[in-house]
């Protein structure tokens, strides 16, 4: 399993993000290999339809898909039990997962 962590570099979350990613990974006892996608500029942002960062793709798929009228450099933000958060928690992500690794 591939999976690329999308993110810019003003973002205060990707990092949490990419913790709770490996975490989750770890957890689900999942072998993935992990990149690193940083998008620098807005072109790059409208061409890689970027969701938001932190976002999530699971060869080439992002876990929490929307469709939009144009793409940014902004940050997401993800609706949690405890409320929007800059990064899903552990348990949503090895939730994502196991559906997408089944």
């Amino acid at each position: 399993m591939n999976i690329d962590l999308l993110y810019f570099d003003g973002c205060p979350s990707w990092q949490r993000g990419l913790e709770n990613l490996k975490s989750a990974l770890s957890a689900e006892g999942i072998q993935a290999s992990i990149g690193l996608v940083r998008i620098d500029d807005p072109e790059e942002a409208e061409r890689r339809r970027f969701l938001g960062s932190p976002s999530f793709q699971v060869n080439g798929i992002d876990l929490w898909p929307e469709e939009r009228e144009s793409y940014a450099l902004s940050c997401r933000v993800y609706n949690m039990p405890e409320g929007m958060k800059g990064a899903p928690n552990v348990e949503i992500l090895r939730q994502r997962l196991r559906v997408i690794n089944t």
